[in-house]
């Protein structure tokens, strides 16, 4: 798996949602919605999900295995990092 491009929106208001990112792998699939949370141990990602009729969310995309997780999780906070010194939407 190759992430070809990353786009991170910074949200404006204050909370833990910090940020919302898309990302291309391959250059043919495209992940939008991916939130950047502020917790109690940093920053993480969470991938996109939906409210089942139960009250729960459940993920509609996420990755198999925790090395992709860190992976994905490493590269999407890096330029979020960078996006924040930017001062811009990348």
């Amino acid at each position: 798996m190759n992430v070809t491009d990353v786009r991170i929106r910074i949200m404006e208001k204050e909370g833990k949602l910090k940020a919302v990112a898309s990302i291309t792998i391959d250059d043919c699939l495209v992940i939008h919605d991916i939130k950047v949370i502020e917790g109690d141990r940093g920053l993480f990602i969470a991938m996109p999900s939906r409210k089942a009729q139960d009250g729960t969310y459940k993920d509609i995309a996420h990755p198999i295995n925790s090395d992709t997780r860190t992976e994905l999780q490493d590269l999407i906070l890096n330029n979020y990092e960078k996006a924040l010194k930017e001062g811009v939407a990348l």
